[in-house]
């Protein structure tokens, strides 16, 4: 399976623009992330990893490709939704599944024409099919397409990242716009390594270097369901 690309040279801009960030970097470590190139694949990946852990997310694929083998817009399409309810989805998110192969199926979404895309209209028009909500799209930014920038605001592990590098108790969302800017253009970079810190014990997760919180602001907006 391929691996995200990036270098030292992503690294050394990350470390420089964030000092804090640069302290969990050398923490850490070299991170690796593989990307699944065929998009459908990817797609329905991220669709199914919704709202669970990475390890219920892995059964869930391990079922599903023992079920279908391929996963082709085809098969998902054309089987039964208490099969793909058995997978370990739930009904709901069987039928959405079973909704975009039918969507792809048809050509009602092409998605081989979202590599041509900006970042903001593949999330623009992933957003329209049901179940793919804005954090599914950003899933596929990433482990798909490959993009540099991508750092979700509607990723509960991101946002607990960040409260533990920069010392907050809860992070609203002009922070984290402030804090994202920091990460231009490697976000995606940044991001994987916020989605480790979030990953460690809570005695183990401040950073060596911790850098000051901006302002809070008056009103944060609500989280965009996906």
């Amino acid at each position: 399976m391929p691996k995200f690309p990036y270098g030292l040279s992503e690294l050394a801009h990350l470390k420089d623009r964030d000092p804090g960030l640069g302290a969990v970097i050398d923490r850490i470590g070299w991170i690796e992330r593989e990307v699944t190139p065929d998009l459908f694949t990817a797609l329905i990946h991220s669709l199914a990893a919704q709202q669970i852990s990475n390890a219920a997310a892995a059964t869930v694929r391990r079922r599903l490709g023992r079920l279908l083998g391929a996963l082709t817009p085809q098969r998902v399409a054309q089987t039964p939704l208490a099969e793909l309810h058995a997978c370990g989805l739930s009904s709901r998110k069987a039928a959405w599944i079973q909704h975009l192969g039918q969507h792809v199926a048809s050509g009602a979404l092409e998605l081989s024409a979202l590599p041509a895309l900006p970042d903001a209209e593949v999330i623009r028009l992933l957003s329209a099919v049901p179940g793919v909500g804005v954090w599914t799209a950003e899933m596929l930014l990433i482990f798909a397409l490959g993009r540099p920038d991508v750092v979700s605001w509607g990723d509960c592990a991101i946002r607990r990242g960040m409260e533990r590098l920069y010392g907050l108790e809860t992070l609203n969302r002009a922070q984290f716009a402030q804090y994202r800017e920091r990460y231009r253009p490697y976000g995606t970079v940044a991001s994987f390594y916020l989605w480790a810190l979030a990953g460690l014990p809570a005695e183990t997760a401040a950073p060596a270097r911790p850098v000051p919180a901006p302002p809070p602001a008056e009103s944060p907006r609500p989280l965009e369901s996906g």
